[in-house]
Protein backbone atom coordinates (compact mmCIF):
# COMPACT_ATOMS: atom_id res chain seq x y z
CA UNK A 1 0.00 0.00 0.00
CA UNK A 2 1.32 3.41 -0.96
CA UNK A 3 0.93 6.47 1.34
CA UNK A 4 0.48 10.06 0.26
CA UNK A 5 3.45 12.24 1.34
CA UNK A 6 1.19 14.27 3.64
CA UNK A 7 -0.10 11.09 5.24
CA UNK A 8 3.44 9.85 5.80
CA UNK A 9 4.34 13.20 7.38
CA UNK A 10 1.31 13.02 9.67
CA UNK A 11 2.12 9.45 10.70
CA UNK A 12 5.71 10.45 11.40
CA UNK A 13 4.61 13.44 13.49
CA UNK A 14 2.17 11.32 15.51
CA UNK A 15 4.81 8.67 16.10
CA UNK A 16 7.24 11.33 17.32
CA UNK A 17 4.60 12.81 19.62
CA UNK A 18 3.69 9.51 21.24
CA UNK A 19 7.34 8.53 21.58
CA UNK A 20 8.04 11.84 23.32
CA UNK A 21 5.04 11.26 25.56
CA UNK A 22 6.38 7.80 26.39
CA UNK A 23 9.80 9.22 27.26
CA UNK A 24 8.16 11.89 29.42
CA UNK A 25 6.16 9.33 31.36
CA UNK A 26 9.11 6.99 31.82
CA UNK A 27 11.89 9.42 32.62
CA UNK A 28 10.55 12.79 33.71
CA UNK A 29 7.85 11.59 36.10
CA UNK A 30 10.16 9.89 38.54
CA UNK A 31 8.24 10.41 41.75
CA UNK A 32 5.19 8.46 42.84
CA UNK A 33 4.28 11.23 45.25
CA UNK A 34 0.87 12.83 45.18
CA UNK A 35 -0.63 15.40 47.53
CA UNK A 36 -2.70 12.61 49.06
CA UNK A 37 0.21 10.24 49.77
CA UNK A 38 2.38 12.33 52.10
CA UNK A 39 2.03 9.90 54.98
CA UNK A 40 5.29 9.70 56.91
CA UNK A 41 6.08 7.68 60.04
CA UNK A 42 8.51 9.16 62.54
CA UNK A 43 11.62 7.18 63.43
CA UNK A 44 11.32 5.63 66.89
CA UNK A 45 14.88 6.69 67.69
CA UNK A 46 14.36 10.44 67.14
CA UNK A 47 16.19 12.70 67.49
CA UNK A 48 18.81 11.35 65.12
CA UNK A 49 21.16 14.29 65.80
CA UNK A 50 21.43 16.52 68.87
CA UNK A 51 23.86 19.20 70.10
CA UNK A 52 27.25 18.00 71.32
CA UNK A 53 30.51 19.27 72.76
CA UNK A 54 31.42 22.84 73.65
CA UNK A 55 32.27 24.15 70.20
CA UNK A 56 30.47 24.97 66.93
CA UNK A 57 27.52 22.57 67.46
CA UNK A 58 27.19 22.87 71.24
CA UNK A 59 23.91 24.78 71.44
CA UNK A 60 21.50 23.49 68.75
CA UNK A 61 21.47 21.42 65.55
CA UNK A 62 18.50 21.57 63.19
CA UNK A 63 17.11 22.17 59.68
CA UNK A 64 19.02 19.56 57.62
CA UNK A 65 19.35 19.15 53.87
CA UNK A 66 19.84 15.64 52.48
CA UNK A 67 21.40 14.00 49.41
CA UNK A 68 22.28 10.44 48.40
CA UNK A 69 25.87 9.90 47.24
CA UNK A 70 27.79 6.64 46.71
CA UNK A 71 25.15 4.55 48.44
CA UNK A 72 25.01 6.72 51.56
CA UNK A 73 22.80 9.52 52.85
CA UNK A 74 24.57 12.80 53.60
CA UNK A 75 23.05 15.48 55.79
CA UNK A 76 24.12 19.10 55.69
CA UNK A 77 22.71 20.57 58.87
CA UNK A 78 22.63 23.90 60.66
CA UNK A 79 24.55 24.02 63.93
CA UNK A 80 24.78 26.84 66.47
CA UNK A 81 27.45 27.57 69.03
CA UNK A 82 27.12 29.77 72.14
CA UNK A 83 29.31 32.65 71.03
CA UNK A 84 26.80 34.67 69.03
CA UNK A 85 24.99 37.82 70.03
CA UNK A 86 21.36 38.73 70.43
CA UNK A 87 18.30 36.81 71.50
CA UNK A 88 19.37 33.38 70.24
CA UNK A 89 23.03 33.66 71.26
CA UNK A 90 24.42 31.41 68.56
CA UNK A 91 26.44 31.74 65.35
CA UNK A 92 25.37 29.21 62.70
CA UNK A 93 27.58 26.92 60.64
CA UNK A 94 26.73 24.00 58.36
CA UNK A 95 27.95 20.56 59.34
CA UNK A 96 28.13 17.30 57.38
CA UNK A 97 27.06 13.83 58.54
CA UNK A 98 26.92 10.49 56.68
CA UNK A 99 24.85 7.33 57.13
CA UNK A 100 24.65 3.94 55.44
CA UNK A 101 21.08 3.33 56.66
CA UNK A 102 19.57 6.84 56.61
CA UNK A 103 19.04 6.92 60.38
CA UNK A 104 22.36 6.55 62.19
CA UNK A 105 24.88 9.25 61.26
CA UNK A 106 28.57 9.89 61.72
CA UNK A 107 29.49 13.57 61.83
CA UNK A 108 32.49 15.36 60.38
CA UNK A 109 34.52 17.02 63.14
CA UNK A 110 34.46 20.49 61.52
CA UNK A 111 31.78 22.42 59.64
CA UNK A 112 31.90 22.41 55.85
CA UNK A 113 30.38 25.90 55.50
CA UNK A 114 31.22 28.64 57.97
CA UNK A 115 30.75 32.43 57.96
CA UNK A 116 33.64 34.09 56.13
CA UNK A 117 31.95 37.07 54.47
CA UNK A 118 30.78 40.33 55.98
CA UNK A 119 27.17 39.57 55.09
CA UNK A 120 27.43 36.22 56.94
CA UNK A 121 28.56 37.64 60.30
CA UNK A 122 27.77 37.45 63.13
CA UNK A 123 24.68 35.32 62.50
CA UNK A 124 26.34 32.79 60.22
CA UNK A 125 25.26 30.32 57.53
CA UNK A 126 21.78 28.88 58.04
CA UNK A 127 19.20 26.43 56.69
CA UNK A 128 20.77 24.62 53.71
CA UNK A 129 18.92 22.93 50.86
CA UNK A 130 20.81 20.77 48.37
CA UNK A 131 20.47 19.37 44.85
CA UNK A 132 22.84 17.55 42.48
CA UNK A 133 23.18 18.07 38.75
CA UNK A 134 25.79 16.56 36.41
CA UNK A 135 28.14 15.71 39.27
CA UNK A 136 28.00 19.11 40.97
CA UNK A 137 26.20 19.78 44.25
CA UNK A 138 24.42 23.09 44.74
CA UNK A 139 23.48 24.37 48.19
CA UNK A 140 21.32 27.36 48.94
CA UNK A 141 21.68 28.79 52.41
CA UNK A 142 20.78 31.91 54.35
CA UNK A 143 23.50 34.34 55.38
CA UNK A 144 22.58 36.44 58.40
CA UNK A 145 24.56 39.48 59.50
CA UNK A 146 22.44 40.15 62.57
CA UNK A 147 20.09 42.51 60.71
CA UNK A 148 19.42 41.15 57.24
CA UNK A 149 18.92 37.63 55.92
CA UNK A 150 20.22 37.03 52.41
CA UNK A 151 19.79 33.94 50.24
CA UNK A 152 23.17 32.63 49.04
CA UNK A 153 24.51 29.79 46.90
CA UNK A 154 27.56 27.50 47.05
CA UNK A 155 28.68 24.58 44.87
CA UNK A 156 30.89 21.53 45.40
CA UNK A 157 32.07 18.34 43.74
CA UNK A 158 32.56 16.35 46.94
CA UNK A 159 30.25 17.89 49.63
CA UNK A 160 33.26 18.96 51.69
CA UNK A 161 34.99 21.72 49.71
CA UNK A 162 32.58 24.48 48.72
CA UNK A 163 32.83 27.49 46.44
CA UNK A 164 30.64 30.37 47.54
CA UNK A 165 28.84 32.27 44.77
CA UNK A 166 27.54 35.09 46.94
CA UNK A 167 24.14 36.66 47.48
CA UNK A 168 21.57 35.63 44.88
CA UNK A 169 19.32 38.69 45.04
CA UNK A 170 21.39 41.67 46.25
CA UNK A 171 18.54 44.08 45.49
CA UNK A 172 16.39 42.46 48.19
CA UNK A 173 16.79 43.52 51.81
CA UNK A 174 15.54 40.12 53.01
CA UNK A 175 15.60 36.75 51.22
CA UNK A 176 15.66 33.15 52.46
CA UNK A 177 14.85 29.51 51.78
CA UNK A 178 15.74 28.55 48.20
CA UNK A 179 14.45 25.18 46.95
CA UNK A 180 15.80 24.30 43.49
CA UNK A 181 14.27 22.02 40.87
CA UNK A 182 17.44 20.89 39.07
CA UNK A 183 15.56 19.86 35.94
CA UNK A 184 14.64 22.23 33.18
CA UNK A 185 11.05 23.40 32.93
CA UNK A 186 10.26 25.61 29.97
CA UNK A 187 13.96 25.80 29.17
CA UNK A 188 15.07 26.98 32.62
CA UNK A 189 15.87 25.61 36.03
CA UNK A 190 13.47 26.72 38.73
CA UNK A 191 13.80 27.84 42.32
CA UNK A 192 11.02 28.52 44.78
CA UNK A 193 12.25 30.81 47.55
CA UNK A 194 11.26 33.27 50.25
CA UNK A 195 9.55 33.41 53.61
CA UNK A 196 6.19 34.97 54.38
CA UNK A 197 5.43 34.53 50.66
CA UNK A 198 6.99 32.10 48.17
CA UNK A 199 8.48 33.49 44.97
CA UNK A 200 9.80 31.96 41.75
CA UNK A 201 13.21 32.43 40.11
CA UNK A 202 14.71 30.96 36.93
CA UNK A 203 18.26 30.12 35.85
CA UNK A 204 20.12 28.82 32.84
CA UNK A 205 23.16 27.59 34.78
CA UNK A 206 22.02 26.98 38.40
CA UNK A 207 24.34 29.78 39.54
CA UNK A 208 22.76 33.02 38.34
CA UNK A 209 19.07 33.50 39.09
CA UNK A 210 16.40 35.93 37.90
CA UNK A 211 13.41 36.32 40.17
CA UNK A 212 9.90 37.04 39.03
CA UNK A 213 8.13 40.11 40.43
CA UNK A 214 5.06 38.54 42.03
CA UNK A 215 4.79 35.71 44.59
CA UNK A 216 3.37 32.33 43.61
CA UNK A 217 2.10 31.28 47.06
CA UNK A 218 0.92 33.27 50.05
CA UNK A 219 -0.46 32.69 53.56
CA UNK A 220 -4.18 31.94 53.92
CA UNK A 221 -6.36 33.53 56.61
CA UNK A 222 -7.64 31.22 59.35
CA UNK A 223 -5.62 28.21 58.18
CA UNK A 224 -2.51 26.45 59.47
CA UNK A 225 -0.39 28.60 57.11
CA UNK A 226 -1.96 31.94 58.03
CA UNK A 227 1.25 33.71 59.16
CA UNK A 228 3.90 32.65 56.61
CA UNK A 229 4.92 30.08 54.02
CA UNK A 230 8.44 29.14 52.91
CA UNK A 231 9.84 26.28 50.81
CA UNK A 232 10.88 22.98 52.35
CA UNK A 233 12.98 20.37 50.52
CA UNK A 234 13.73 20.74 46.79
CA UNK A 235 10.53 20.31 44.75
CA UNK A 236 9.71 17.04 43.01
CA UNK A 237 8.67 16.76 39.37
CA UNK A 238 5.78 14.29 39.41
CA UNK A 239 3.41 13.13 36.69
CA UNK A 240 0.78 15.44 38.19
CA UNK A 241 3.00 18.52 38.29
CA UNK A 242 5.67 20.12 40.48
CA UNK A 243 5.14 19.07 44.08
CA UNK A 244 6.51 21.53 46.65
CA UNK A 245 6.51 20.72 50.34
CA UNK A 246 6.51 23.96 52.30
CA UNK A 247 6.91 25.06 55.90
CA UNK A 248 4.33 27.34 57.44
CA UNK A 249 3.48 29.25 60.60
CA UNK A 250 0.04 29.75 62.11
CA UNK A 251 -1.14 33.10 63.41
CA UNK A 252 -3.39 31.27 65.86
CA UNK A 253 -0.80 29.48 68.01
CA UNK A 254 2.57 30.28 66.39
CA UNK A 255 3.24 26.63 65.49
CA UNK A 256 5.20 25.55 62.41
CA UNK A 257 3.73 22.74 60.32
CA UNK A 258 4.29 21.38 56.82
CA UNK A 259 1.92 21.75 53.90
CA UNK A 260 2.19 20.90 50.23
CA UNK A 261 1.19 22.44 46.93
CA UNK A 262 1.11 21.20 43.33
CA UNK A 263 2.19 23.58 40.58
CA UNK A 264 1.59 23.15 36.85
CA UNK A 265 4.81 21.81 35.29
CA UNK A 266 4.08 23.80 32.11
CA UNK A 267 3.35 26.98 34.06
CA UNK A 268 5.23 26.71 37.37
CA UNK A 269 3.43 29.76 38.76
CA UNK A 270 0.01 28.17 38.47
CA UNK A 271 -1.32 26.33 41.53
CA UNK A 272 -3.24 23.17 40.66
CA UNK A 273 -3.94 21.92 44.19
CA UNK A 274 -2.99 22.81 47.75
CA UNK A 275 -3.56 20.90 50.96
CA UNK A 276 -6.12 22.39 53.33
CA UNK A 277 -4.52 20.71 56.34
CA UNK A 278 -0.86 20.15 57.29
CA UNK A 279 0.51 16.66 56.67
CA UNK A 280 3.24 17.00 59.33
CA UNK A 281 2.90 18.93 62.60
CA UNK A 282 4.70 19.12 65.96
CA UNK A 283 3.44 16.31 68.17
CA UNK A 284 6.49 14.94 69.99
CA UNK A 285 8.20 16.41 73.03
CA UNK A 286 11.37 17.30 71.09
CA UNK A 287 9.21 19.16 68.56
CA UNK A 288 7.12 21.02 71.13
CA UNK A 289 9.81 22.21 73.54
CA UNK A 290 13.11 23.71 72.42
CA UNK A 291 14.83 26.88 71.24
CA UNK A 292 11.59 27.74 69.41
CA UNK A 293 8.58 25.81 70.67
CA UNK A 294 6.13 23.92 68.45
CA UNK A 295 8.24 23.61 65.33
CA UNK A 296 8.79 20.99 62.68
CA UNK A 297 10.80 22.46 59.81
CA UNK A 298 11.33 20.21 56.77
CA UNK A 299 14.34 20.66 54.49
CA UNK A 300 15.60 17.20 53.49
CA UNK A 301 13.88 14.52 51.39
CA UNK A 302 15.59 11.61 49.60
CA UNK A 303 14.75 8.28 48.02
CA UNK A 304 16.99 5.63 49.60
CA UNK A 305 16.71 1.82 49.65
CA UNK A 306 13.16 1.77 48.30
CA UNK A 307 11.95 4.24 50.93
CA UNK A 308 11.53 7.98 51.18
CA UNK A 309 13.42 9.59 54.06
CA UNK A 310 12.25 12.96 55.36
CA UNK A 311 14.56 15.03 57.60
CA UNK A 312 13.48 17.98 59.70
CA UNK A 313 14.41 20.38 62.46
CA UNK A 314 12.58 19.84 65.75
CA UNK A 315 11.92 22.99 67.80
CA UNK A 316 15.07 24.55 66.28
CA UNK A 317 17.08 22.31 68.58
CA UNK A 318 17.42 18.78 67.22
CA UNK A 319 17.01 16.76 64.03
CA UNK A 320 14.36 14.13 63.36
CA UNK A 321 13.64 11.64 60.59
CA UNK A 322 10.50 10.08 59.18
CA UNK A 323 9.97 7.50 56.41
CA UNK A 324 7.36 6.18 54.02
Amino acid sequence: MRHHPRARALISALASFFFSLFLYSCHTCRSEFTLDSLNFTRHDGNPILAPRGESWEAKDVFNPAAIVKDGNVYLLYRAEDRTGIGKWNGTSRIGLAVSDDGLHFQREPEPVLAPTEEYENPGGCEDPRIVEHDGTYYVTYTAYDGKQARLCLASSKDLRRWTKHGVLFPDLNWSKSGAILAERSGGSYLMYFGDTHIWLARSNDLIHWNREPEPVLSPRPEKFDSRLVEPGPPPLLTCEGILLIYNSMSLTDGSYSAGAVLFDSRNPRRVLRRLDQPFFSPTQQDEIIGQVNQVVFLEGLVRFRQKWFLYYGAADSRIGAATR
